[in-house]
């Protein structure tokens, strides 16, 4: 199981610090995503962690500006988001343990439900 918290209301160049915390999963071993779903659209990519987090990969919006990390003692993965935007409102979801075909994920085994940002003045 996966319980996302830290989303709440927060002003333009704010931050926001995102949790998903994990029970019967260990997430060290767990290649894991950030997804988000703004309103109106559908669902968007933001952040693989890999289990060799080095390699980890931002979406092109994300990068320099949002960071995805673990806390292993904690079995707790964290998406800290910094200079937010107006754009960046949506519902924010990790999901753990891709499901590929021919190398690309297409759904993930394990999903949060999600936590709610806004960023409005």
């Amino acid at each position: 199981q996966l319980v996302n918290s830290g989303g709440e209301l927060v002003q333009p160049g704010g931050s926001l610090r995102l949790s998903c915390a994990a029970s019967g999963l260990t997430l060290s071993n767990t290649d894991m995503s950030w997804l988000r779903q703004a309103p109106g659209k559908g669902l968007e990519w933001v952040v693989g962690i890999p289990v060799a987090e080095t390699i980890t990969t931002y979406a092109d919006f994300a990068k320099d500006r949002f960071t995805a990390y673990r806390d292993n003692a904690k079995n707790t993965l964290y998406l800290q988001m910094t200079g937010l935007k107006t754009e960046d409102t949506g519902m924010y979801y990790c999901a753990a343990e891709p499901l590929t075909i021919d190398g690309l994920p297409y759904d993930y085994a394990y999903w949060g439900q999600g936590t709610q940002v806004t960023v409005s003045s």
